[in-house]
């Protein structure tokens, strides 16, 4: 027992031992930190990941795109119905968009995709600006320009469509944020209150006056990404300019089956602002526009095209996306969808022709980890060399506590001696130091622990507030990392392996000075006293 005492006593009334405590709360904190933002990183990379893609992905990598997907998502979901659970096709290509009103123009890449089928096999549809408050309302067909009415209260009002739906979402929501966040959304920032506006381009008759309706023309709907459309300001916000339903155009340019120009001019599509998408990757949200699958298609000259012999192309995608079923492993059913592109080749018997061949040969098959494993490879072991680097500056607070249990040792050498005398064994001296260092390890744990959690989980906050300071204290760019907000996730496993890595090395600086002291004979402590 007189070890936990002296444990107990030294700890409360040696001030030098705070300075071990704190190395070792400066340490954990500074690791934990530095753990939980690149974990957190990696973690969000593999999530965005995954929710951008479906799990299975059939692609050539080039535009000019691959025929018989139809035959072959029919063909999948019959050979492996317990492995598919949902296909869709995907076209992607190059274009140039542009926002006539304010003549805004960037290079983009446009998307043409089923919306209701890609939503199935992804989380597209989660990061949806508008359908948060008007589920069910946003769509890539044609579609006129909500423009707002004034009641009979003279209270502006949206088309009933809308605001059916926003009272949907306001009878399910409880949640006070939510609702604090919708008074401040996209709508607040137009010529009205929660309403959309009409912009210059686009033509606007009124039935009756007062009455909210819809604008012509009707053209295709589009869905940008948030930071190809929106200025984000510094805190994080963005400032929304452009009502929904706005005109905005992207330019494309086609491509023949072999992947050569197709001599066409480059063709120039109006399109109607339907929502915006928010995936929480800058390279993606800073390009990306999602039309109509078939609408693209055709504009590409991807559908079905007569040749000079009277004959039809066939319909070209550039991928096609594949669900999975939840009870699947992933690998396990790339190789199996792998093989069923295999054997569905050796079924078509039509004639084909040479650029059919090559672009059929192209076609592979992938997981959504393969298309974005080099750079979750890259993070891993960038997230291993940080965290080594900074373990090793963690030798530090070893080297502290072994200097302050030799100074210990040295200062207390009677108390050693006494403490032998009266039948303390070494290795019981050597245990109250070791316990002693293990008890300032557990003290500098919890506190640095807690002082690094609450750090990782403001770290946004406190990056904000600096910024408010001065603009150049914003060290987290968007435009270079990727993500729009710094991961702020503290994981039970990574509290715990820094937290005994800690204490064990607490105790291991303690080890020599402890040896010390258990090898203090009696006699030479007590001579000269």
């Amino acid at each position: 027992m007189y070890k936990w005492f002296l444990v107990g006593r030294y700890l409360h009334t040696k001030l030098i031992a705070l300075l071990g405590v704190a190395a070792v709360m400066l340490c954990v904190a500074m690791v934990l930190v530095v753990v939980s933002v690149m974990g957190g990183f990696l973690d969000t990379i593999r999530a965005r990941a995954k929710g951008l893609h479906s799990e299975i992905v059939l692609d050539t990598g080039s535009p000019q795109g691959f025929p018989f997907y139809e035959e072959f998502s029919k063909y999948v979901s019959e050979k492996l119905p317990d492995v598919v659970r949902a296909t869709t096709p995907a076209i992607w290509t190059f274009g140039i968009f542009r926002v006539p009103a304010n003549t805004l123009t960037k290079p983009a890449r446009v998307f043409g995709i089923r919306f209701d089928g890609y939503s199935q096999v992804n989380d597209f549809k989660k990061g949806l600006q508008y359908e948060r408050f008007f589920p069910g309302t946003t769509q890539l067909g044609l579609q006129g320009m909500p423009v707002a009415g004034v009641n009979e209260r003279g209270q502006l009002q949206l088309p009933a469509e809308l605001e059916s739906a926003n009272a949907t979402w306001r009878g399910k929501e409880s949640d006070p944020s939510k609702l604090a966040e919708f008074e401040n959304n996209p709508f607040a920032t137009t010529a009205f209150p929660r309403v959309t506006a009409d912009m210059p381009g686009d033509r606007v008759f009124s039935s009756a006056p007062g009455e909210p309706f819809y604008g012509e023309p009707r053209l295709p709907g589009a869905i940008i990404g948030t930071d190809l459309l929106f200025y984000r300001r510094m805190d994080g916000n963005f400032d929304r300019f452009l009502a929904r339903g706005a005109t905005v155009t992207t330019t494309l340019i086609t491509l023949t089956a072999s992947g050569n120009m197709s001599g066409e001019p480059a063709i120039t599509v109006p399109l109607r602002y339907a929502d915006d998408a928010r995936s929480g990757i800058y390279e993606i949200d800073s390009m990306a526009v999602y039309v109509d699958f078939d609408m693209l298609q055709n504009k590409l000259a991807m559908d079905p095209q007569e040749r000079v012999d009277g004959s039809m192309t066939r319909a070209r995608t550039t991928q096609l996306l594949i669900g999975l079923r939840e009870s699947v492993g992933l690998d396990e059913s790339r190789v199996q969808i792998a093989e069923a592109w295999r054997s569905f080749r050796g079924t078509i018997l039509e004639p084909l022709t040479r650029d059919e061949e090559i672009t059929l040969a192209q076609v592979e098959v992938f997981s959504w980890e393969d298309l974005q494993r080099s750079f979750i490879l890259a993070v891993e072991k960038e997230k291993i060399l940080v965290t080594l680097l900074f373990g090793l500056i963690s030798i530090v607070a070893i080297v502290l506590i072994g200097c302050i249990f030799y100074m210990l040792v040295e200062k207390k050498t009677k108390d050693i001696g006494i403490l032998k005398s009266l039948g303390a064994s070494s290795g019981g001296v050597m245990g109250m130091f070791i316990l002693y260092a293990a008890a300032i390890g557990v003290t500098g744990a919890v506190l640095g622990t807690f002082g690094g959690s609450l750090f990782v989980w403001y770290i946004n906050d406190i990056q904000d507030w600096l910024a408010t300071l001065n603009p150049a204290l914003r060290v987290w760019s968007p435009e270079v990392y990727s993500f729009d907000r710094i991961p702020e996730t503290v994981k039970t496993a990574d509290v715990l392996w820094v937290g005994i890595f800690a204490i064990v090395s607490s105790m291991v600086g303690s080890l020599i000075p402890a040896t010390i002291a258990g090898r203090v004979w009696p006699v030479q402590a007590l001579r000269y006293e």
